[in-house]
């Protein structure tokens, strides 16, 4: 018997889970809410679509159900995603641990997909199609969709619509309403992969600034997270690739009403013992120099320099043979170690991605509901959020294509 499956969203995940399933012989409708399909994943990977990563593994990974994602990263790995997209014509190369389009264009991704869903006769797109209702109906207990005033009868259901991140794409949030319908809970949603603002007023000084940084987060539940790389300083707090790594445990420690300060070394490179010390005795003599802004030139970016001096307690014009010694050492000192104290991130329209969702021990091996049998999740919807670095489109391939096979074969020995 050919089973009909309605896929809501046409994402990443969502055409994956479309092709797959009727690959597998069921009859597909997809459904996506804009005027056309993968509107988001033209943004991935700065327009360059970061595909996967040759890191793939659960600690790159978060959610409440760490063992469950584990068992379903290990059924569609790197390799798998290689294949899939050079059976769609997709040529992939690595770029340090990344996996790219050899094109460097995620439109080239997209198109491959789009061409696909057109080729397979057993596949019907359907777009400005926003689903605002599920339930059952029949004796047969075939599920429901319905968009305003039409309804749409179907076998088999895959949820793949996405969270609140970038909602100008689609991803409203509009997923889990249909989720909470079907009675199943929500972890909390919260912006990830995103800015972050901070509570002190001297970042309009150092804003455009750009350093290499590493980044240390202290919480009781969270214990100690280091992250480095390029961290940049804007008018309201602090961004860059360390900073998104963070910002969802962050944004989770402040719904909690919590405090979350981070410290900031500028110069991860130097060990720290007694690092102030041996610069005081290793640099040109403060009686040789004129000013401490002088004496202090060549260690940072000039704009962030003048902060900390300032912060120190000093002033750059002082001369800096007249500087208190204690001062100068500190200013050494809050180059390793300058603590701000984050307040909020920006909204889910900055993100690139939500922490939060649909609770994965909620779902069968399958991806299938316990809660509603018959419909199955893939992609952002779910509990799972990944760093930077091709780990969420990864999961959005391996959800999709996972929900597509099980929901064509559902039942079958």
């Amino acid at each position: 018997m050919i089973r009909t499956i309605g896929i809501v969203g046409g994402g990443a995940a969502g055409m994956t889970a479309a092709i797959l399933a009727a690959r597998n012989g069921a009859q597909v409708t997809l459904l996506e809410g804009n005027d056309r399909v993968g509107k988001k994943l033209l943004s991935t990977g700065n327009g360059k679509c970061n595909l996967s990563n040759e890191k793939l593994g659960l600690k790159m990974y978060h959610t409440c159900s760490p063992r469950r994602l584990e068992g379903w990263l290990k059924q569609f790995t790197t390799e798998d995603i290689t294949e899939f997209f050079r059976n769609l014509g997709v040529l992939i190369k690595p770029v340090g641990d990344g996996l790219y389009p050899v094109s460097g264009q995620a439109s080239t991704v997209l198109d491959a997909l789009r061409f696909e869903l057109e080729r397979e006769q057993r596949i019907q797109v359907r777009t400005n199609f926003k689903v605002d209702h599920i339930s059952y109906t029949g004796r047969e207990k075939q599920i429901l969709l319905q968009s305003g005033g039409e309804s749409l009868v179907f076998d088999r259901v895959i949820l793949a619509c996405g969270g609140r991140a970038a909602p100008k794409t689609g991803s409203d949030g509009s997923g889990y309403k249909l989720a909470e319908m079907l009675g199943h809970s929500l972890v909390p949603i919260v912006p990830a992969l995103v800015q972050l603002r901070c509570r002190e007023d001297w970042f309009k000084s150092v804003a455009g600034v750009r350093a290499e940084a590493e980044l240390l987060l202290e919480d009781k539940k969270a214990g100690r997270i280091r992250e480095r790389g390029e961290l940049q300083l804007v008018d309201y707090g602090i961004s860059g690739i360390p900073v998104f790594q963070l910002s969802g445990r962050i944004n989770y420690i402040l719904r909690e009403k919590k405090e979350a300060a981070l410290k900031i070394d500028f110069l991860p490179g130097y060990a720290k013992e007694e690092f102030a010390e041996k610069m005081l005795r290793e640099r040109m003599p403060v009686e040789e120099c004129g000013t401490v802004e002088e004496y202090f030139t060549g260690v940072l970016h000039k704009k962030l320099m003048t902060l900390l001096i300032r912060l120190a307690g000093l002033r750059p014009s002082e001369p800096a043979a007249g500087a208190d010694p204690k001062r100068l050492k500190k200013v050494y000192a809050l180059c390793r170690e300058l603590t701000v104290h984050v307040t909020g991130s920006n909204s889910f329209e900055h993100a690139q991605v939500c922490a939060g969702g649909v609770p994965l021990d909620e779902l069968t091996e399958s991806l299938e509901s316990k809660k509603a049998p018959g419909v199955y999740f893939a992609g952002e919807i779910l509990d799972v959020d990944g760093r930077c670095g091709g780990y969420n489109l990864h999961w959005a391939w391996c959800s999709g294509y996972l929900a597509g096979v099980f929901a064509a074969k559902h039942g079958e020995d």
